[in-house]
């Protein structure tokens, strides 16, 4: 649903003997920023998740997690960072129990180009939890992903428990390649429980053709008694 890249890369000590992880670190790519998931914050101070020993014993294997985001120029552009499959290299550093050093940098890791399809839509605000039967607002944003100026209409498909406040068949307007546009959209619960934000249908009106967005994202609905509770 965003342009997130989730990395987990799997270290395990071959060798025979204990070995002390100096650093291992991602080098992003020129596209990408990158955030370390490796440790928590305790009483304000952080601290590795490997706990306070960064010793990796013969055989044991350690999960280290990399969160990587596109830079601000680049996160604008959808036919862009659409297409971008190298997202960095892993630098390793480490000391045997006699106090040698050694190091492993890899290649380029290469991750799969996300599908888009020509039109993606995605949520950018939406309530955790909302009243049974009161309306709620939801963002959504459209980018049109493809190499073609696109004529799009926005219509509103009810389903059996969520139900859709305005009027479809709504006009956008025209969408150049590369382009994005925010709506706010209205909508209420009829049933209680996790429900599922369904019924989007873009058409471009030049190709005629219709793009169907379903299971757009979850919300919990509750009565309105607990909820105030």
């Amino acid at each position: 649903q965003t342009d997130e890249v989730f990395l987990e890369a799997q270290i395990q000590n071959i060798t025979t003997s204990p070995m002390f992880m100096e650093k291992v670190s991602l080098e992003p790519s020129m596209m990408y920023n990158v955030a370390e998931l490796n440790t928590v914050d305790l009483m304000g101070e952080s601290e590795s998740t490997f706990g306070s020993r960064t010793y990796l014993q013969p055989l044991d294997t350690r999960q280290y997690l990399y969160c990587l985001k596109p830079k601000q120029e680049f996160a604008e552009k959808a036919g862009v960072i659409k297409g971008v499959t190298v997202i960095g290299k892993l630098d390793i550093v480490w000391k045997t129990n006699l106090g040698e050093r050694g190091r492993l940098q890899t290649s380029q890791l290469q991750r799969m180009a996300p599908g888009y399809g020509d039109v993606r839509l995605s949520l950018e605000t939406i309530p955790d939890t909302v009243n049974l039967e009161e309306p709620f607002d939801i963002t959504c944003k459209i980018t049109n992903c493809s190499e073609r100026t696109m004529d799009l209409v926005l219509e509103m498909c009810n389903t059996n428990s969520i139900h859709w406040c305005g009027v479809s068949g709504r006009q956008l307007g025209k969408l150049h390649p590369s382009s994005s546009l925010h709506l706010a959209l209205t909508l209420l619960s009829s049933v209680q429980g996790l429900q599922s934000v369904s019924g989007l249908r873009l058409t471009d009106t030049f190709l005629k053709r219709t793009y169907e967005y379903d299971d757009i994202a979850q919300v919990c609905v509750v009565s309105s008694e607990v909820k105030q509770s």
